[in-house]
This record gives structure tokens, C-alpha cells and sequence, in this order.
């Protein structure tokens, strides 16, 4: 299977190294794994979206403004000629991580690199971020505050669906089509089906975001909890704000938990379906999915998340062994699938 997408124009190295290896080593390692023609298009994507979040994030500039920017955004990343370098500067002086600052620095010749790209590859591109910066701008209307007296929950299971999709389910769908694209080895792929399980691996782990920033989330005003649920166990948002209410709280967070798990079966299910001589792709993958399960039997055996200080992690220490058992396990499925339920069992 030839494309043109195998001649598309090399991005800039620094951009696809320095800045953003500043901004996300986790991402950074899974997209040098990916074989050389992916890093492009995969790269971008990612960096653009980062940048977008950053700007939505940057909670010393008014809301109004911050919306007004993404729309700005929305319409570079469609090809519009909009002035980006003017957002960068009115964003800048405001992050207080300096990566952050050098990613909108960069932001134009980011969009300059999109806009080379070849076109398929490009258009791939522009619909993931067009649906990741709807998912932005749903965060800063859903939750008007800032911090915890203006709290806001989001309404329903559906609606906590919705919300992983627009951030990160929608990046199976564009992962899936940009590999089946590149990769002959893929071209016996039921579309469908695999992007299907590709959303629900997105899902999986904005799902283990959302129940490991449980704290974090409250005190910027933001309940991903949904509220009819949380009713449902007698409780309202603002209860969450006392450590103590973990005891009410516990089966519905038991329950979300599951419910990440069995998105998590799907992600593993999408990952052992691809061939093995794809490992590359099946590191990618399995890197992902291995430190979220591991995070995921962290919470569940936490005495209580909503009293923990910062997003519950796993030590680095851990995660380097992580890597390094997945690099013998990912010629065989059976190997693979076991460490996984190791993981799941201890953590």
C-alpha cells in the first residue's frame, strides 16, 4: 500500500526533541519509539494540543480572553492566517513553567510545520485538534471559578463520558487512522472496530487523570464527579472538600474506577491486535496503559484520594522497571497480557 503520506516533509527536530521533551518526558519516550514517518504528524498533534491547554489553563488571563484565544487557535490550526505570535506574547509572561513558556514560543512554527505537512496527514491532524480545543472550551464554560468557592460539577455519567472523549478518547480515532495510514502491516484492519477500542483507550486514561486529581480538581473549582451520581451516595461537590466525606464517596469512586478498568481492557485489546512486528507501535502502546493500570491499583488501594496532597503517582523508580519488563514482553501476547494482570494485581 503506497501514500504520499510516506513523503511528508521532515519536522523540525528541535521542536519534536527539546521542546517537547521539556514539556512531557512520558510522551516524548512513547513518540520516539514510533517509527520515523509517525513522529511528524503524532508529534505535532500532540505539541499544538499541549499549547492550546496551556493557553486555556493560564488562569491570570480572564476567562473571556482565554475562550477569544482558543477560538483564534481553532481557526490556525484550520489554516486560517491569524496572528498566533500575538496570543504566544500575551500568554507567555504568565507560565510559570518555563517549558511551557518556550512551547508558546514556538507556537508559530509549530502551525508553520502543520501547515507543511503532507495532506492527509494534515487534515488528520486538524480534526483531532479541532475536537481536543471543543473539549477546552466545554472545561472553561462548564466550570465558570477558579477555586473552590466557586465549584462546579459536571452533570452526568454521559456528560463525564462526553468530557473524556473531547480530550483524549477523540486521540484513539486520529492514532488508529494516522498508523492504518503509515503502516502496511495494518492495512487488514477493520477500521471501525479498532478505532472504536482506540476512543475507549483514550478514555481509559483521561478516566485515571480525572479520579487521581480529584483534590487538585476541587481546588480550581472543577468536579469531574458526576453530580447526579454523587447524590445518588447522599453527597453534593462541596463535600468532597473534606477529606472525611471518602467513606460515602468510596463505592461511587469504586465504580469509576471499574468503569476506567474496562476501558482498559479495550485499550489492551486494541494494543495485542497489533502484529508484532509493529513493535514500535506496541510499546507505544503498552507504556501508556501499563503505568495507568499500575496508577489505577494505587488508587484503589489509597486510604483516602481526597486527602492526598498532589495527583497520585507512581514512583519514576517504578516506572523505569515498567519499561524495562515491557521490552522483553512485547513480542508475545501472552507475555504482555500477563505482566499487564501482574500489574493490575500489584501495582
Amino acid at each position: 500500500m503506497k501514500s504520499s503520506l510516506r513523503r511528508a516533509p521532515v519536522a523540525d527536530a528541535d521542536l519534536l526533541r527539546g521542546v517537547l521533551r521539556a514539556v512531557s518526558r512520558s510522551f516524548y519516550l512513547s513518540l520516539r519509539i514510533l517509527p520515523h514517518d509517525l513522529r511528524a504528524p503524532v508529534g505535532l498533534a500532540y505539541l499544538l494540543a499541549r499549547a492550546a491547554d496551556t493557553i486555556a489553563d493560564t488562569r491570570l488571563i480572564a476567562r473571556e480572553a482565554r475562550l477569544a484565544h482558543l477560538e483564534t487557535l481553532r481557526s490556525a490550526f484550520g489554516g486560517a492566517l491569524v496572528d498566533v505570535a500575538a496570543i504566544a506574547s500575551a500568554c507567555r509572561p504568565h507560565q510559570a513553567s518555563g517549558a511551557e513558556a518556550a512551547l508558546l514560543a514556538r507556537l508559530p512554527d509549530a502551525i508553520a510545520q502543520l501547515q507543511r505537512l503532507a495532506p492527509a496527514d494534515r487534515a488528520a491532524v486538524r480534526d483531532v485538534l479541532a475536537t481536543l480545543t471543543s473539549g477546552m472550551t466545554l472545561d472553561l464554560t462548564e466550570f465558570p471559578g477558579e477555586d473552590a468557592a466557586h465549584l462546579a460539577a459536571l452533570g452526568s455519567l454521559a456528560d463525564l463520558d462526553r468530557y473524556v472523549y473531547l480530550v483524549a478518547g477523540c486521540v484513539g480515532e486520529f492514532w488508529t487512522a494516522i498508523h492504518v495510514a503509515h503502516r502496511r502491516a495494518l492495512a487488514g484492519w477493520d477500521l471501525a472496530r479498532m478505532s472504536a477500542d482506540g476512543v475507549r483507550f483514550g478514555k481509559a486514561l483521561q478516566m485515571t487523570n480525572v479520579l487521581r486529581d480529584v483534590p487538585s480538581d476541587l481546588r480550581h473549582g472543577r468536579c469531574y464527579l458526576p453530580e447526579a451520581e454523587l447524590a445518588a451516595h447522599g453527597l453534593v461537590p462541596a463535600d468532597l472538600l473534606d477529606a472525611g466525606a471518602m467513606p460515602k464517596l468510596r463505592p461511587l469512586f469504586t465504580t469509576l474506577l471499574d468503569l476506567a478498568a474496562d476501558h482498559y481492557r479495550a485499550g489492551w485489546r486494541y494494543t495485542l491486535a497489533i502484529p508484532r512486528r509493529e513493535w514500535r507501535m506496541r510499546l507505544a502502546c503498552a507504556w501508556p496503559l501499563l503505568i495507568g493500570e499500575a496508577t489505577i491499583a494505587v488508587l484503589r488501594r489509597h486510604d483516602n484520594p481526597l486527602a492526598a496532597t498532589s495527583s497520585v503517582k507512581i514512583p519514576r523508580a517504578r516506572v523505569r522497571v515498567i519499561l524495562a519488563r515491557s521490552m522483553a514482553a512485547v513480542w508475545s501476547n501472552r507475555t504482555l497480557a500477563a505482566e499487564a494482570t501482574r500489574i493490575r494485581r500489584t501495582g
